[in-house]
């Protein structure tokens, strides 16, 4: 009964996470998967975003490098965690 819960538990969570991530897709001009998990969101105006691996928007220090998925190396420009923390959390907030 506990594992059932415990399946149902992560299920709902990693759909709420999906629908919340369309807002932030949608929004940004790239979406980017890092190495670690977390995914890097690039607006329109050039700059950065980052979600963790649970989907909370994390913040970064200007030009920090990342590594991409593939390897490729990224600088952080525009450290945008309350633009992406607002996105991520729209359809919470009945936006």
């Amino acid at each position: 009964m506990l594992k059932k819960m415990l399946v149902v538990a992560i299920m709902s969570a990693v759909s709420i996470t999906a629908f919340a991530s369309d807002e932030a897709r949608a929004a940004a001009k790239q979406v980017i998967e890092l190495k670690d998990g977390s995914t890097l969101y690039i607006f329109k105006d050039g700059k950065m975003g980052m979600e963790d691996k649970v989907g909370r928007a994390t913040r970064m220090k200007k030009d920090t490098v990342m590594e991409t998925k593939d390897g490729q190396k990224i600088i952080m420009h525009g450290d945008e965690v309350m633009r992406l923390d607002g996105l991520l959390h729209k359809n919470h907030q009945g936006g």
